[in-house]
Order: C-alpha cells, then sequence, then structure tokens
C-alpha cells in the first residue's frame, strides 16, 4: 500500500472572498483563527508583483531566516513579525507572497527538465475522475444524490505535473498546503525534496479537491488507488450545502464518519473500489480480499489493521459493499450500528 495519506482539515476555514470585478489587488488574503494565511493569486500581472515585493537583495537577514525556516520546515511565523507593515494583514501580505515566491523558485529550480508522465498527456480528468468514483458514489449516497456528489467529484482530482504546479502552489489555500504539495511533486519528479521530514505523501485532500502524485500511474500495490482514497476524504469533509444538497437530521457533511475512523473509511473505500475493479464475481472479491488480508495493511497508525480488514470483510459479504463500509464507519453513538473488531 501507499507510503501515506494526509488530509488537512481546520474548522476555522473561511471561503475564500471572490475578486471585485475591477479589482487592482492581485493577491487575496485571508486569516484563519490559527493565524494560517491563505492565499489565491491571479498569474496575471505576477511580474508586477514580483516588482513590489520581491526585492531580495534587501531582505533583513531575519526574513532570509524565515524563509529558510519556511523551506526547511514548511512552518512560519502566523504573526509574519519579520515582515514589515501597519497591521497583520499587510505583514501577512507580503510575508506570505515572500515565502510563496520562493517556494516556487526553489522546486521549478530542482525540476528543470520534469515532465509529465505519458499517461497524463491529453487525458481528460473529468470523465476519468468519474468513471473511477462512480461506484463509490452510487454505493453511498441515494439516486436523487448521486449527480450532484458525483459532479462535483468528477472535477476534483487535480494531478501535479509540470504544466500546471507553478498555479497550484500559487494557488493553495494555505501555506503549509503549498509546502507538503511542493515535496509531493518533487518525490514524483525523481528530485531531492525540500527536507528529508517532510511527509512521504502521493496525496492529499483539502476541501474539494484531490491532490495527486503522478506516482499515480506507476507500478503501485495491487489494493492502491490513491484518487479513490483522496476522494473518500472529501465525502466526510464537505459540506452538503457547498454543493448545493440541504442538510438531512442535522447532518451537516455529506457523510457522517467517526472522527478516528477516517482513515480507516478512506482506506477501506480504496481497497473495496480494487476488488470490484479486479474480480467480476462474488467469489472473485472473497480471493481477492483472502490475498490484501495477507498482505501488508495500511503504513498509518490512525487505522487499525484488523478493524481496517473486517470492515472489508463485511463489505464484501455484503450486497452494497458500500453502505457496508459507511455503517461501520460511522459514530456509535447510538444512532448507527457499530462494528465490533475480531481479536487479532
Amino acid at each position: 500500500m501507499k507510503t501515506g495519506t494526509l488530509r488537512l482539515t481546520r474548522t476555522t476555514q473561511k471561503p475564500l472572498p471572490a475578486f471585485p470585478p475591477g479589482a487592482p489587488d492581485l493577491v487575496q488574503q485571508s486569516f484563519g483563527a490559527s493565524g494560517e494565511v491563505y492565499c489565491s493569486r491571479k498569474t496575471e500581472g505576477i511580474g508586477c508583483l514580483n516588482a513590489l515585493y520581491s526585492s531580495r537583495s534587501r531582505m533583513s537577514n531575519s526574513q532570509k531566516a524565515a524563509i529558510a525556516q519556511y523551506l526547511s520546515t514548511g512552518e512560519h511565523d502566523p504573526l509574519f513579525s519579520d515582515w514589515p507593515g501597519a497591521h497583520l494583514a499587510a505583514r501577512g501580505r507580503q510575508g506570505a507572497f515572500e515565502l510563496r515566491d520562493a517556494l516556487v523558485s526553489s522546486v521549478i529550480s530542482r525540476t528543470p527538465y520534469a515532465t509529465a508522465r505519458q499517461e497524463l498527456r491529453g487525458m481528460d480528468l473529468a470523465p476519468f475522475a468519474r468513471k473511477k468514483l462512480e461506484p463509490m458514489v452510487r454505493g453511498l449516497f441515494s439516486r436523487r444524490e448521486q449527480q450532484a456528489v458525483l459532479d462535483v467529484l468528477a472535477h476534483s482530482v487535480v494531478f501535479l505535473t509540470p504544466a500546471i504546479i507553478e498555479d497550484v502552489l500559487n494557488q493553495s489555500r494555505y501555506l503549509k498546503t503549498a509546502w507538503i504539495l511542493s515535496n509531493i511533486y518533487l518525490a514524483s519528479c525523481g528530485s531531492e525534496r525540500l527536507s528529508d521530514d517532510a511527509p512521504d505523501l502521493v496525496g492529499l485532500s483539502e476541501d474539494t479537491t484531490c491532490y495527486v502524485s503522478m506516482d499515480y500511474f506507476k507500478p503501485n500495490g495491487q489494493f492502491d488507488d490513491f484518487v479513490v482514497h483522496e476522494a473518500a476524504h472529501i465525502l466526510h469533509n464537505c459540506k452538503r450545502r457547498t454543493i448545493g444538497l440541504p442538510e438531512i437530521g442535522g447532518r451537516e457533511r455529506l457523510l457522517d464518519i467517526e472522527f478516528g475512523k477516517r482513515e480507516t473509511f478512506a482506506y477501506a473505500c480504496e481497497g473495496y473500489s480494487r476488488i470490484r475493479e479486479l474480480g467480476r464475481s462474488v467469489a472473485a472479491y472473497r480471493e481477492l480480499f483472502l490475498k490484501l488480508e495477507n498482505g501488508p495493511t495500511p503504513p498509518d497508525d490512525r487505522v487499525i489493521a484488523r478493524e481496517y480488514l473486517d470492515v472489508l470483510s463485511l463489505a464484501v459479504a455484503a450486497r452494497n459493499g458500500w453502505k457496508q463500509i459507511l455503517q461501520n464507519c460511522q459514530p456509535s453513538d447510538g444512532r448507527h450500528a457499530s462494528l465490533k473488531i475480531r481479536p487479532g
């Protein structure tokens, strides 16, 4: 199985404000309760911003140290104390721009000859994602909700390729997200990562976007599917009203998944998806599950291996395995059945 995945979740996230018509500002900023800056930058006119903000030769030693710290760790001072400005928003604007600009420059300089994998050249991602994720959506949602969910997921997948990496890093909401995505991309290009301590990941989901490494198309484990894994995280992270669905019974998210079982849910969806893709009969599903059971378990300390295998075992035996996975990963607060783990 893959070396790991990470989903960044911040309950304090705010929607990005839209650029007003004719607005001269090329950078829009917001601050979460934690002080984290998220930024969406228009690509048009970046040269003007570089002329306005980037003056590396005139940076103070503390500013250079702040950039070095960010590049090596992904961390930064949430108050942007090293940057000039009359208030936090002003300091955040300049500091965030400089950190992000240094990150993009570092990534581009490490991958001057990077190319996209052959499988991605000319690929229309929406049909690819729709076909890949449709069985999961059909199995987990009612008919009246399936189309809305599938439309969102079909446009959620972003492969980190040389053609778009600069835009992705400039437009990613959080500075930490940009740093993590940089390392995912560098690893897929066979380049040195920014830090040996960077998470060894192949995918990351945030809001309604699944960022996926180009390594997706390399030979991986038989039961690995990073796209399904990250899309499964969107289902418990995305609010229903975000995609035009009403809340039902007080349920705010698309799916109600117990917090401690979110990774189990994603891995189970991933494994079950592969079993259904590879098998053509119930007998074949069972045989494939036995093969999965005797192989490596998810390399994630948030997943209890025995629980993960039990969830999959019940899914394979059920008429609707997707609903079985959902049932066993929902909150055990009396509203839903709770899986009893067999002794390992």
